[in-house]
């Protein structure tokens, strides 16, 4: 088992969800933290939950391109390496192919993919010559398959693998690692900030979300995926039985999947 104390970790969309949840986790693991997302006011409160672990933040906006080289310095400056990048930050989305203005899809992209990618391509160099470096990144059980609604939201995860996939034949023998995170149902906020149509917020939590895996429990399956170097990981209910049903029996996964109610 590897372990986390004192490894320097990077986590974007800290400030809620999945992100937060986590970054407590490991500052409990001793892991010394960089905390990013886009409401600074919201780190400064994950900060003070994880003391008294080492906390630097480093408010970031996953959309704009152009400030990305300078966050990732920023980062780098907090303790003059980085051991892990937590790719996490995110937007879902509640609508059908033909309701979803194209802008949404741009939006979703990225933020979902180009973002988390811009910050992988700033740090291979620095990963490459200290040969050592891991990226968890937090995908999706819409990685896996698309379900209704969700059409920009499944094709950004599904990016992520393919993506992932390739870096990682790609560098191992400069001991760079991935690991790829899938949660099913989780219980965050995640489902007021998704994306309708229009581009306007959905601004209402999902009766499935509402029932979903406690955020802490998630968080604590993928710190142990972290220690146990995992290369991928599922995490939630039922819902992570239809990634077997699709690779196994695609015919019966359409049929399962039309039907089920997902917002």
């Amino acid at each position: 088992m590897a372990s986390l104390s004192n490894k320097v970790i990077w986590i974007t969309g800290a400030s809620s969800g999945i992100g937060e949840a986590l970054a407590v986790a490991l500052s409990r693991k001793g892991a010394r933290l960089i905390l990013s997302a886009r409401r600074t006011d919201e780190l400064e409160r994950v900060r003070q939950v994880c003391a008294p672990a080492e906390v630097q933040l480093v408010p970031l906006d996953l959309t704009l391109a152009d400030t990305l080289d300078d966050a990732t310095r920023a980062a780098l400056a907090c303790f003059g390496h980085i051991d892990t990048l937590v790719n996490n930050g995110g937007i879902s989305q509640r609508s059908f192919v033909q309701e979803t203005d194209m802008n949404v899809y741009r939006r979703i992209m990225e933020v979902n993919f180009f973002g988390g990618i811009a910050l992988t391509h700033n740090l291979m160099s620095h990963f490459v010559s200290r040969n050592q470096g891991r990226f968890v990144v937090i995908s999706s059980v819409a990685g896996k398959y698309g379900a209704p609604f969700r059409s920009g939201y499944a094709a950004s995860k599904h990016a992520l693998h393919g993506f992932y996939d390739a870096l990682r034949a790609e560098y191992w023998k400069s001991n760079i690692k991935v690991t790829m995170v899938c949660p099913g149902i989780i219980r965050t906020p995640i489902s007021f900030s998704a994306l309708k149509g229009d581009g306007t917020m959905n601004n209402k939590m999902d009766d499935l979300q509402s029932k979903g895996m406690p955020v802490e429990k998630c968080a604590a399956a993928i710190v142990r995926a972290m220690e146990a170097e995992r290369e991928e990981v599922y995490i939630g209910g039922k819902e992570i039985i239809l990634i077997y049903v699709k690779r196994f029996f695609p015919s019966l996964f359409s049929k399962i999947i039309r039907k089920v109610v997902v917002r």
